[in-house]
């Protein structure tokens, strides 16, 4: 693994391109061409470069998995404070089960989603394997944020879409951490292969 002083490559065998994204995340790609990088950039021991960087992963993934976390604690919170003051019929939404229910699911998916993220964290700050923990929080948080968003969304109806409401950025940028950095698919196949011993899949 190199470190490398980007103000020095690009140019002389960097080349960056943005990629403009629907999201609020700089994202690029990198074309390396006959980059020379000295030695002594070098991180750790040579030919471990690979599995320091699938350790720093596990770091990733409880990283994105709280960004989850925290998507669904507000789609939550303002699917419930909405759902409590809209009135309709006479009655407030919330008291009708088809808004109710969904929003409760969504808590409950909230609420397993970061004991699986703690879980892993403590043992990742504790320097133990938590390459099982790391992937499956980053799973269920990111579903539990998904079903949290699409919750608030019926909740608010017609204004889910509304910038005022400031519900479809966020439905937006959840979204997101269903296929980055690391595919629902991914972690499904990592949990097939390693953890349940399964043949390897792709």
């Amino acid at each position: 693994m190199l470190l490398v002083d980007m103000t020095k490559a690009v140019g002389n065998g960097l080349t960056i391109r943005r990629i403009d994204t629907m999201v609020n995340h700089q994202t690029n790609e990198l074309f390396i061409e006959n980059l020379r990088v000295p030695v002594e950039n070098r991180i750790g021991e040579e030919g471990n470069g690979l599995r320091y960087i699938l350790d720093g992963m596990n770091a990733e993934r409880i990283l994105t998995a709280s960004e989850s976390l925290g998507d669904a604690r507000y789609f939550i919170r303002r699917a419930s404070e909405y759902a409590g003051e809209r009135v309709v019929f006479g009655r407030p939404i919330g008291a009708n089960q088809g808004i109710q229910f969904p929003i409760a699911r969504a808590y409950a998916e909230w609420k397993a989603a970061d004991m699986t993220t703690r879980a892993a964290t403590a043992l990742f700050e504790a320097g133990r394997p938590c390459g099982e923990e790391a992937n499956i929080s980053k799973l269920l948080s990111s579903e539990a944020a998904w079903h949290a968003a699409e919750a608030c969304m019926q909740t608010f109806g017609g204004f889910a879409v509304a910038r005022e409401y400031d519900i479809e950025r966020k439905w937006r940028d959840c979204r997101l951490q269903r296929i980055a950095p690391i595919s629902t698919n991914l972690i499904l196949a990592y949990v097939g292969q390693h953890v349940l011993k399964m043949p390897r899949s792709y």
